[in-house]
């Protein structure tokens, strides 16, 4: 018996110490990897990234057919084929110019002949900010071909008045302040001596009326009456102080 209980104490192993050895045996089991981000996806992200898929699709098939587009512009340049030759009379200058006939006259004026000063306000001829006179007449210019007014003579604000020699109505819209940015401004003179040949009325409402296809954001249209009213009446206006 003591031999039998003496072997039992030899083989004896606390449970602790059998457990480390059984570890220390057992092969090494490589980490395991965390799962990529894309797996962790959200319905929210993974729906985003789809949508980013169709965009970037869409836009390689844009990008040809704008490329297609711009070139098409460019062949309509002075130098396309398309292109003809038109002779312009403008503030008392003859022009020969070769340009697109489907070039309006206010793109001619800004971009053939450099006269900046007929502005592209709306491009739809709801603003007149790009108001000349053709034979004596106001006109938008955005809404009529250049190619149309050969043998016609232009008038441009250029061409109204210089610094040293203004026209009445300019001498009188600097006198009344009658503006603010000044991007109507030139559009608005131009309407404004338009009218003076035109029968309107002795009244500002009749100003007003046969003004009003001429648009100041800015508000001033108080002192562009009092301007025309005062080129009409002969008035000498004097800037005030």
């Amino acid at each position: 018996m003591l031999g039998l209980a003496q072997s039992q104490a030899v083989n004896y192993r606390p449970r602790e110490e059998v457990y480390m050895s059984d570890q220390e045996k057992a092969p090494e089991t490589p980490e395991a990897k965390p799962p990529s981000k894309f797996a962790q996806s959200t319905r929210r992200t993974f729906i985003s990234r789809l949508g980013m898929a169709g965009l970037l699709a869409s836009t390689a098939r844009i990008t040809p057919a704008l490329s297609e587009e711009l070139g098409k512009v460019k062949e309509t340049s002075a130098d396309s084929k398309d292109a003809m030759p038109v002779s312009l009379r403008v503030n008392g200058k003859k022009y020969d110019l070769r340009i697109d006939p489907r070039t309006s006259l206010l793109d001619c004026l800004r971009e053939h002949l450099h006269l900046t000063g007929s502005k592209k306000g709306c491009d739809h001829g709801q603003c007149g900010a790009c108001t000349v006179h053709i034979s004596g007449r106001r006109v938008n210019s955005c809404l009529t071909f250049a190619a149309m007014h050969e043998g016609e003579e232009i008038t441009t604000i250029e061409g109204l008045g210089q610094p040293e020699n203004l026209h009445a109505m300019q001498a009188a819209f600097l006198a009344t302040d009658a503006y603010q940015c000044g991007y109507c401004t030139s559009g608005q003179i131009m309407s404004a001596v338009g009218l003076l040949k035109e029968p309107c009325g002795p009244e500002d409402a009749d100003v007003k009326e046969f003004m009003s296809g001429n648009i100041c954001r800015c508000g001033a249209y108080p002192n562009i009456v009092a301007a025309i009213q005062g080129v009409r009446q002969n008035t000498n206006l004097q800037k005030p102080a």
